[in-house]
């Protein structure tokens, strides 16, 4: 019998989960947040995603969560339990990361930036910073002794092209997608050129300004980046030279091992 760990990252936009067999992540899906869903509708889709990959709930012997949502901070546990018959690790106050938090109130920061910088330094070491392009993008540094420093936090990049769409009387609702040239020749073209080479500049700057206060000497600052339009972005930057989509669930399955 398989005896897996279940692990759930909400986010704003979308909700990211995993199965892990020991280390070995053997299934991952994306389906969209949604506030207003019940613990059962969560709990039958779940049940659902499990069938179609020949998984029973049964498998699950624990589960981990990690979320920015407040109104699915009760939800998902509560479909953990009627679902799974698992009381889950819910990452915050009292839940071991291994990670000394830096901030000012070290309650402010959200479990997705803490999750992703142990993950990160867990795998590629410190000095580090994390780009995660999520609904926000947030920069995350850590230290080469594995201080979670802080960071900063931008809109994302569908945030900026939404409001673009509602501000404006005759802009167009467009794809985010990279044009060829940043001269566009057209009002479509010209929006993603704004938004796809903005945000790459605006990324880079900030990578550029963060890896000033972090250096020492000669050492190199590894930059990771993750999330939803990684790829579009962090393609083109002259700092970021790792993109790894599944940082966060690496990251639960790591503060899981710390807690268990």
């Amino acid at each position: 019998m398989k005896l897996l760990l279940l692990v759930i990252d909400v986010g704003n936009t979308n909700i990211v989960l995993g199965v892990y067999e020991e280390d070995k992540l053997l299934y991952d899906w994306r389906i969209a947040t949604d506030k207003d869903r019940t613990s059962d509708e969560y709990g039958l889709l779940f049940e659902q995603i499990f069938k179609y990959n020949g998984l029973s709930t049964k498998d699950v012997k624990n589960i981990i969560i990690s979320s920015v949502v407040p109104p699915l901070m009760h939800t998902l546990p509560a479909m953990s339990i009627k679902y799974f018959n698992i009381k889950p690790i819910v990452v915050g106050p009292g839940v071991k990361t291994g990670m000394n938090i830096k901030y000012d109130n070290p309650r402010e920061v959200g479990a997705d930036r803490i999750v992703n910088a142990v993950a990160a330094y867990e795998k590629y070491g410190g000095p580090l910073i994390i780009v995660d392009f999520g609904t926000a993008i947030t920069f995350c540094a850590v230290s080469k002794e594995g201080e979670y420093l802080g960071g900063a936090i931008t809109p994302g990049i569908k945030i900026s092209s939404e409001a673009l769409f509602l501000r404006t009387a005759k802009l167009p609702k467009v794809e985010i997608a990279k044009p060829k040239n940043v001269i566009a020749k057209n009002t479509i073209n010209s929006i993603q050129s704004g938004l796809v080479y903005g945000y790459i500049g605006m990324v880079d700057y900030i990578i550029e300004k963060m890896i000033e206060e972090l250096k020492e000497g000669d050492e190199e600052i590894k930059v990771v980046a993750t999330g939803g339009f990684s790829n579009l972005i962090a393609a083109e930057s002259k700092y970021i030279k790792k993109i790894d989509k599944l940082l966060t669930l690496e990251g639960l399955r790591i503060i899981f091992n710390r807690n268990k």
